[in-house]
Order: C-alpha cells, then structure tokens, then sequence
C-alpha cells in the first residue's frame, strides 16, 4: 500500500512514521536503520559534540540514501559533551553544520524555538517542533512551525503536569491547528497507527516501540526487561501517570506490543503491513491510503 500523507510529501518518506529524538538512547546506526526502515530516521545534535557532530552526519549519510532529520532540543539534557547551559548562538552552529550537509528536515523540542524555525526558512527547510500542551502548539504554529509533533500525557520522557491524553490532545489539536500535526505517545501497533492518522494525524512519531528493536542502543538488560514489562500494575501506572514537571521512569505503553527483540526494519514493515490488512478488513479497497483527501 501507498502511504500518501502531508508528511510523507514533505519527508519524501515511505511510511507515515518519524522517529523520536532521544537524548541518551540514540545513534546514527539507529536512526539509519530508521531510515532505510521507510520512516524518518532523527539524529540527535545534542548528543555530539560540535566537532563530532558533522563527522555524525557524514556517517549517516555513508548509511543510508533514504531522508533523515536532525533534532534540536533547546533545553539539553546534561550529557558529557554538552555545557549545562546553552545561548541561542550554540544551538545555531549545530543548525549551520547540518545546512551545510544538506539537512532539510529540522525538529526540535523543550521550549520554544523560533530563531531556529527561522534560519531553517531562511535556508529553504522544513521546521518541525514538539508540544505537550494545545496551547503551546498554537504558539508555534504563530511562530512559523511547518508541523507540530503533539505528545500525550501516554509518552515515557518529561512530562507537564498539564498533559491531556494522547488522544484529547490529537482530536484537539486537529480542531485548532492549521499545520499538519504529528501524533505521540503511546502509539507501538498497527491500530494505534491507523487511529491516529484517522483521527487527524499526517505521521506518527515512533519512541518507546522501537527501542527494543535489535538497533537500539539500549542496554540487553534493559530490552529484556522492558519485553517482559506488565503495564497493568498498580506501580507501573504511578511512574507514568505521575502528574509532576519531571522525567518517568518507565517506558511508554507501546512496549507491550513488543515481545521479542526484532530488527527494525522488520518491526517497521510488519507494523505497516498489518494496518494494511486491517483497513482492508474494513472494506478499504484502495492501494493508496492518502489523507490529502481526508476532511
């Protein structure tokens, strides 16, 4: 089947699918893999530095010769290459080594960006930020965001105590936003995929769901205990629903899918063959799934 969204048409990417930027889990193998998968793989700047980061996205390109992204997140994590504190002129060089190999799609996320937004239109380039609040997307799309990825309170990482769901978030959104709108949190099956891009989404944004993929970096350890996680206990919902300006502890609930320790590639294609197979149970007869028609 032919994925036809306004995302792919500015991705040029197979599927509907963009990988989340992650701040310690990442490399540029990983998101090759992401890549040469039919999504948007995502190299994450921040996790190099300066003098290592074009070095990064040469190798990336030696990998793949399908569309990647690069992500900047404007408040770092501390990490070991990265000062605790960065000027807007820092976050720039990164962007000015990426124009320079030819980057074209530029994510970022934390707080708001507009001096990146605009020295990517500058350079003729597709600027995407992530929101976790509505009114924080509607900021950005005044500030010129070419797509909002909008996460629900469902998402591993740093929450805002003021979430919605993944779901009121994405119906609301699609509401209010003129922008095409990225869907996050929680998503790790086929039915996720096709309820999102149902319910107003143009791609869906892949974290928690493919870190235990073969590529991943996560430790063995890790992946065998995530594969092995029950979401359905009292504790696990504590970590996750917390309800508090900080990080979770635990993965998101896309890891129940997941099972066994697959390579991405198949993972990937898996997941889009059998949303393929359940739109055709419903009756849809098209070889094209194309939301440019969609109301």
């Amino acid at each position: 089947m032919i994925w036809k969204t306004k995302i792919t048409e500015m991705t040029k990417t197979k599927y509907p699918l963009v990988m989340a930027a992650f701040a310690r889990w990442s490399s540029t193998e990983f998101a090759a893999a992401f890549s040469n998968a039919g999504g948007l793989g995502i190299v994450t700047a921040l996790n190099y530095a300066k003098d290592t980061f074009r070095k990064e996205l040469q190798k990336m390109k030696s990998l793949t010769d399908k569309p990647f992204g690069v992500n900047i997140t404007v408040t770092p994590p501390r990490n070991y290459y990265n000062e605790d504190k960065f000027k807007e002129e820092d976050y720039l060089k990164y962007v000015e080594i990426a124009l320079s190999e030819g980057i074209t799609i530029f994510t970022s996320s934390a707080y708001q960006a507009p001096f990146i937004g605009k020295r990517v239109h500058e350079a003729g380039c597709y600027w995407f930020h992530k929101c976790s609040l509505i009114r924080h997307a509607l900021s950005a799309e005044r500030l010129g965001a070419d797509a909002i990825t909008i996460i629900g309170l469902e998402a591993a990482g740093y929450k805002n105590p003021y979430m919605h769901t993944t779901l009121v978030n994405l119906t609301v959104a699609k509401e209010l936003l003129k922008v095409p709108i990225i869907a996050a949190g929680g998503f790790g099956d086929a039915r996720g995929i096709i309820g999102a891009l149902v319910m107003g989404a143009e791609a869906v944004c892949l974290g928690t769901s493919i870190l235990t993929t073969k590529e991943s970096p996560l430790d063995q350890l890790r992946k065998n205990e995530w594969l092995n996680m029950d979401i359905l206990t009292e504790e696990y919902h504590r970590a996750l629903y917390h309800m508090t300006l900080k990080g979770t502890r635990v993965p998101s609930p896309a890891v129940a899918f997941q099972k066994e320790e697959k390579p991405l590639k198949m993972f990937l294609e898996s997941l889009m063959k059998e949303a393929e197979i359940i739109l055709k149970s419903y009756g849809f007869a098209s070889e094209e799934f194309n939301t440019l028609q969609m109301i």
